[in-house]
């Protein structure tokens, strides 16, 4: 079967191949998740430093 040796070459090629489809739906699934969090992030540090600067004074 297309020159391969053995089970375990097929096996590893699928595997291969099944993994590197599965890091693609992943990555398209959680593309820009990540951004949600860190404008919140943005904001609270914003007011932070607002209340820090007020204290400073």
């Amino acid at each position: 079967m297309l020159g391969l040796e053995g089970t375990g070459v097929a096996l590893a090629y699928i595997f291969t191949i099944l993994a590197t489809l599965l890091c693609i739906v992943y990555g398209w699934v959680n593309w820009n998740k990540g951004d949600e969090h860190e404008t919140k992030e943005i904001k609270e540090e914003l007011k932070w430093e607002e209340k820090d600067s007020k204290l400073a004074k």
